[in-house]
């Protein structure tokens, strides 16, 4: 049986030469090769590169989204290799949030019903308490019963962060949360995005082309043509 201990200082997520390969037309194509990267629980990580570098296929892995065509991959001390894709779900369950620059919310769900829909998934009886609360947090209260195309692009976005943190994950991945947002929009997301996931004490793995976001994270993953760099020290 594992102890209390041992379970706080396990790596939230870890990964050993994990790779990733496809089929193109033009023969076998290597996307990520030989990475490896333990993150510490409560650690806020950018993956940063090029784009095609292979950073949000990385996310993909790690969150379980994807299977690796080699190597491990442990989220919250489970191996996915061994999941199939339900229970690959079951796994992200109540464990892990997501932000996409997309916001993938559902066009006919309004914002109450958006954030409370993972709760509802869960079986959880107070979903849209749960959901009151969070939306007030992100200073949406008042825009509950608006649907998605009601709303403004950073509105929008501070819906999906709401959903995402109202089950409390363990881990919140994020990619490019400001990709479609203005300059000053994305950086009031970027300032809720941290005072929730200090808050909540969320671990946070997030992809960005934006240097001065990474900064504000504890450490900086460098991807290049699907390899990790020698990472940076803690800023």
């Amino acid at each position: 049986m594992e102890h209390k201990d041992e379970a706080a200082d396990r790596p939230v997520l870890k990964a050993v030469n994990i790779g990733k390969k496809v089929t193109s037309p033009e023969g076998r194509l290597t996307i990520l090769d030989q990475v490896s990267l333990e993150i510490a629980s409560g650690e806020t990580v950018a993956i940063v590169g090029q784009s095609g570098a292979g950073k949000s296929t990385l996310l993909a892995l790690l969150a379980g989204l994807d299977e690796a065509s080699e190597g491990e991959v442990w989220l919250d001390g489970i191996a996915l290799s061994g999941l199939d894709e339900d229970g690959r779900a079951a796994q992200r369950a109540g464990r892990v949030g997501f932000v996409f620059q997309s916001f993938h919310l559902i066009p006919s769900l309004t914002a109450i019903e958006n954030v409370m829909l993972p709760l509802e998934l869960a079986g959880a009886a107070d979903a849209a308490a749960r959901a009151d609360e969070v939306l007030e947090q992100v200073g949406l209260a008042r825009r509950r019963r608006h649907y998605p195309r009601q709303l403004s692009g950073g509105e929008k976005q501070r819906v999906a962060i709401a959903r995402a943190f109202v089950t409390r994950p363990r881990i919140l991945f994020a990619d490019e949360p400001t990709g479609n947002l203005d300059t000053r929009t994305g950086a009031r997301i970027v300032d809720l995005l941290f005072a929730l996931n200090k808050a909540l004490g969320t671990t946070l793995v997030l992809v960005t082309h934006d240097l001065a976001l990474a900064s504000r994270c504890d450490r900086i993953m460098n991807i290049e043509d699907g390899r990790l760099l020698p990472q940076e020290q803690p800023i």
